[in-house]
């Protein structure tokens, strides 16, 4: 079945995790630009991580693509091997080789364009993702994403451009619960997605799990109150956000290096589930800092209700059984869930604050510290951030 179908049915559609910050760990992925081209240069890499997710109970394959439009290739100087006709191929190749080990759909993804932040046109940024459409539509990918946008403006060019393929689309904000860069709330977004031609809509990455359920539950209530209709879905952070302002994770001092502290535990990802699926929501994954455990301890928490376990609990055991095979009889103790549920993690770090001031500085589209440039930042545009960033 496609994924309208199955979400008509009822059923729950289980996405994957965060490509960019899981290939960056790896080694395959520059941190700054975000670009995939390693689904081109390093087909094994991604190929791997694909197989990963698919095991751990993913049902949706996304081709990794995040920023693969040409403006943002070619952006603040990146040098490329390969072109983004090139690269997108090759990431449909490799979600589809891995989708047909399982039960999986493909879905081809567009991301906000560099070219919208400089105040190009909308017939330019609509160019633009119809350049990655055409690979989507010759690979035949099942449906179409249009994820990761800060202005409902843009998203809704996106997703005229992508209905006019005929294929479902999805439409995801990585915004929170104040709404877009312009204030635009998460009801009214919803509402111009689902008139523009989304049949789902949500929210992905920016902020954590728990902020981005409240932001789909007022996208929801804004559908219903409109008299319109769709599905929901849910991809957020795998950290700790509840000290980010309107633009999420970018403006704390810890994005993108020092992150890990605030890191979701899987039993984290049992509650996230179970809070997704109670409102509602039946499309649930993640994006940035999900690795493929974490979407193992949502099918986990789910597998009730999809009358299915993944492959990847059959080592693992649900809530910790395999504890009862240690060695020390204080480690066993610790095989139940009531314990890991009621757990207060120690950071193990005495001197850090449980909280951080996000550095925004305030800018937006149209700004002149958001103009697309294709040479790399000179050190004299360093300099001059390097030197704001302490008055801030």
């Amino acid at each position: 079945m496609g994924i309208l179908e199955r979400l008509d049915a009822g059923e729950i559609v289980i996405g994957d995790g965060g490509f960019v910050f899981a290939l960056e760990k790896r080694g395959y992925v520059k941190a700054g630009p975000w670009t995939p081209e390693a689904a081109a240069e390093h087909p094994e890499a991604v190929r791997q991580l694909h197989r990963e997710f698919l095991r751990a109970g993913a049902n949706v394959m996304q081709t990794f693509t995040f920023y693969a439009s040409d403006d943002k290739l070619e952006n603040r100087g990146n040098k490329l091997t390969f072109t983004g006709a090139q690269i997108n191929e090759a990431a449909c190749d490799l979600a589809r080789e891995v989708a047909n080990e399982g039960d999986a759909l493909v879905a081809g993804g567009v991301s906000q364009t560099p070219s919208y932040l400089s105040c190009k046109s909308e017939t330019d940024v609509k160019a633009i993702f119809k350049k990655q459409l055409d690979v989507f539509i010759k690979k035949n990918v099942d449906f179409l994403i249009a994820e990761y946008f800060e202005h409902v403006e843009e998203a809704v060019w996106a997703v005229e451009v992508l209905k006019e393929t005929g294929k479902p689309v999805a439409a995801s904000l990585c915004i929170g619960p104040e709404g877009d860069m312009h204030g635009v709330s998460p009801g009214e977004c919803a509402v111009r997605l689902v008139k523009a031609g989304a049949q789902i809509v949500g929210i992905n990455c920016h902020f954590d799990p728990m902020t981005c359920v409240k932001a789909v539950k007022m996208m929801k209530e804004g559908v219903e109150k409109a008299g319109l209709k769709a599905h929901y879905m849910v991809q957020p952070l795998a950290y700790h956000t509840p000290d980010c302002s309107c633009q999420g994770f970018i403006d704390l001092p810890e994005f993108p290096f020092g992150l890990e502290p605030r890191i979701l535990t899987r039993w984290d990802m049992h509650h996230y589930a179970r809070e997704a699926y109670n409102a509602g929501i039946r499309f649930i994954g993640g994006c940035c800092g999900f690795e493929p455990y974490h979407i193992r301890a949502v099918a986990e928490e789910l597998a009730t209700e999809r009358g299915v376990l993944p492959a990847a609990s059959e080592k693992h055991g649900s809530w910790g059984a395999g504890l009862e095979m240690h060695t020390k009889p204080w480690v066993r103790a610790r095989a139940r869930r009531d314990y890991w549920e009621n757990l207060k993690p120690a950071s193990g770090r005495p001197q850090c604050p449980s909280m951080s001031a996000p550095d925004g500085w305030g800018v937006t589209k149209g700004h002149a510290d958001l103009m697309q440039q294709t040479e790399a930042t000179s050190q004299d545009q360093l300099k001059k951030l390097f030197d704001r960033s302490k008055t801030h």
